[in-house]
C-alpha cells in the first residue's frame, strides 16, 4: 500500500510539473525535461533507497528467487538490508548473501563444509550420528 502511495505521489509531481511548464509557462519542451528527471528520480530513489524500507517497515513486498540448485535456509534483516542464507548440496557450502539497495553493493559470505542438518543432505556417517534411529512401531 505504501508503495502505491509513493508512486501516486511521483506522479502527482509529474503532473504538477507537466501543468506548470506547459500550461502556464507554455514551454512543452522544459515540462517534457523536468517530467523526466522527476520520473528518473523517483525511480531512483525508490530502487536505491525506499524499496526494502517500504518492506521492512511497512509490510511492502519484494520478491527474490533463490538460485538454481540452491536450498533456502533462512534470511534475516540487518539494518535496512536483507541477508538471504541458501545452501548449495553440491558443493556443501551455505551461502549467506546480503540483498542490499539497488545490488550494488552486496555482500556474501561462503561456509564450506557446511551441513545445515537437512533430512537426506547429510553423507551416511554424519547422519547416523546425528539423526538417532527411530524404533519401529506396531500398530
Amino acid at each position: 500500500m505504501i508503495t502505491y502511495l509513493y508512486w501516486a505521489v511521483v506522479i502527482a509531481l509529474v503532473v504538477g510539473a507537466m501543468a506548470f511548464f506547459a500550461g502556464r509557462m507554455n514551454n512543452v519542451r522544459l515540462a517534457l525535461a523536468v517530467a523526466g528527471v522527476i520520473l528518473v528520480g523517483g525511480w531512483a530513489a525508490y530502487y536505491f533507497h525506499f524499496q526494502q524500507i517500504f518492506v521492512k517497515r511497512f509490510g511492502g513486498v519484494m520478491s527474490i528467487s533463490v538460485p538454481e540448485g540452491e536450498v533456502h535456509i533462512g534470511a534475516t534483516w540487518k539494518d535496512d538490508n536483507l541477508w538471504i542464507e541458501n545452501y548449495d548440496p553440491e558443493t556443501n557450502t551455505c551461502v549467506f548473501s546480503e540483498y542490499s539497495r539497488g545490488a550494488l553493493l552486496e555482500g556474501r559470505v561462503r561456509i564450506k563444509n557446511c551441513n545445515p542438518l537437512l533430512p537426506g543432505r547429510l553423507p551416511a556417517a554424519a547422519a547416523a550420528a546425528v539423526l538417532p534411529e527411530m524404533p519401529a512401531t506396531q500398530p
